[in-house]
C-alpha cells in the first residue's frame, strides 16, 4: 500500500503549531483587547444616551440596550483569520490525538494483499497495540505487545520511510524464512494450506489459485499463480541484511535478524514485499490493521481484518 509522498503527519503537526499560536494569542492577546475595545464602546454610548436623557432630548433609537449589545457582540466576534487558525485548534488537536495515538486510516490502493484487502477498501490501524510511539520521531513512550506472526501490519518502508505498506507478517526477529516452489516454510515447518477454490482478478483477468493459510492462530486466505516464478525476474535488491537471504530458481530461504521482521502479501505472485526489499525494522511498525470500514465500491469486504 503505497501513501502519497506527502507527510500527512508531517503537515497535521505543522497546522497544531500554527493554529495553537494563534489559540494562545486569542486567549491572552486578541480577545482581552476586543473585550476592552467593547467596554469602551458600550460605556461611551451608555454614556451619551444618559447625557441625552439629562438634556431632556430624546434618545437615539440606536442607544436602545438591544442596539449596544448588538455593537458589543459585534466588536468581540473574532475576525475571520482567527476562526480560521484559534478556532480550529480544537479540532485539529482532536484529530491529530487520535490518528497518532489511538487509530489511524489508510487507503488500499493496489491488490497486493487481495483477496484479505482489495483496492479501495478504508481500513484502520490500531496505534497503541504495540505501544505507543511519538509522531515525527517514533520513540516508544509506553510499553505494548509484540508484533505476532500472521498479523496485517501497516509499516514505513524500509528504503524509504514517506511510503506506507501494508503487509502480513510472515517471520518473526529470529526465524528462518523459506518460501520455494511456492511453499512457505517456517523454522523448518511447512506452513498448512487448504484448497479453497479459485480467485478471479478482473484487473488483470486472471484466475488464481485461493487457499486458508495458518499463521500462528491465524486462518486467512491466499491467492497463488502456478504460472508465476517464486519472486519477480531481476531478482532482489541489495537491502540491509541481504546476506541473511540465499536465493536461486526454486526461492529464497531468509533468516530474520534481531528486532526486524519479514512481511509477504496474501496475493504472493502479485506483491512487493519482503522478498525484493528487505526486512521491517520493529521501529518502522505503525500498528496492526484490524478493521475495514468502509469500501464504496465492494461494501461486502467491510468487517474485521483476519
Amino acid at each position: 500500500m503505497e501513501a502519497p509522498a506527502v507527510n500527512f503527519t508531517l503537515l497535521l503537526f505543522v497546522l497544531l503549531v500554527v493554529t495553537a499560536v494563534f489559540w494562545v494569542a486569542e486567549k491572552l492577546y486578541f480577545r482581552p483587547r476586543r473585550r476592552q475595545a467593547a467596554q469602551v464602546a458600550v460605556d461611551s454610548l451608555r454614556a451619551r444616551r444618559d447625557e441625552l436623557a439629562r438634556q431632556g432630548i430624546a434618545p437615539d433609537p440606536s442607544l436602545a440596550d438591544e442596539r449596544i449589545a448588538a455593537s458589543r457582540e459585534a466588536l468581540l466576534r473574532q475576525p475571520w483569520w482567527l476562526e480560521w487558525t484559534a478556532g480550529l485548534f480544537p479540532v485539529i488537536a482532536v484529530v491529530f490525538v487520535l490518528r497518532s495515538f489511538v487509530a489511524e486510516p489508510f487507503k488500499i490502493p493496489s491488490g497486493s494483499m487481495e483477496s484479505t484487502l482489495v483496492p479501495g477498501d478504508l481500513i484502520l490501524v490500531n496505534k497503541f497495540a504495540y505501544g505507543i510511539r511519538l509522531p515525527l520521531v517514533y520513540d516508544r513512550v509506553t510499553p505494548g505487545r509484540a508484533p505476532e506472526r500472521g498479523e496485517v501490519i501497516v509499516f514505513r518502508l524500509p528504503k524509504d520511510p514517506s511510503i506506507d505498506y501494508i503487509k502480513r507478517i510472515v517471520g518473526l526477529p529470529g526465524d528462518t524464512v523459506s518460501y520455494e516452489n511456492k511453499q512457505l516454510v517456517i523454522n523448518g515447518h511447512a506452513v498448512a494450506e487448504q484448497p479453497d477454490g479459485e480467485w478471479f482478478d478482473p484487473s488483470s483477468m486472471v484466475y488464481y489459485k485461493r487457499y486458508i493459510e495458518t499463521l500462528g492462530q491465524r486462518r486467512h486466505a491466499i491467492l497463488l499463480n502456478p504460472q508465476a516464478p517464486p519472486y519477480v525476474i531481476g531478482g532482489p535488491e541489495n537491502f540491509p541484511g541481504r546476506d541473511n537471504c540465499s536465493y536461486d530458481a526454486m526461492g529464497f530461504v531468509c533468516k530474520v535478524p534481531p528486532g526486524e521482521y519479514f512481511v509477504m502479501g496474501d496475493n504472493r505472485d502479485n506483491s512487493l514485499d519482503s522478498r525484493y526489499w528487505g526486512f521491517v525494522p520493529a521501529r518502522n511498525i505503525a500498528g496492526p490493521a484490524f478493521v475495514v470500514w468502509m469500501n464504496f465500491t465492494a461494501p461486502k469486504n467491510i468487517g474485521l481484518i483476519h
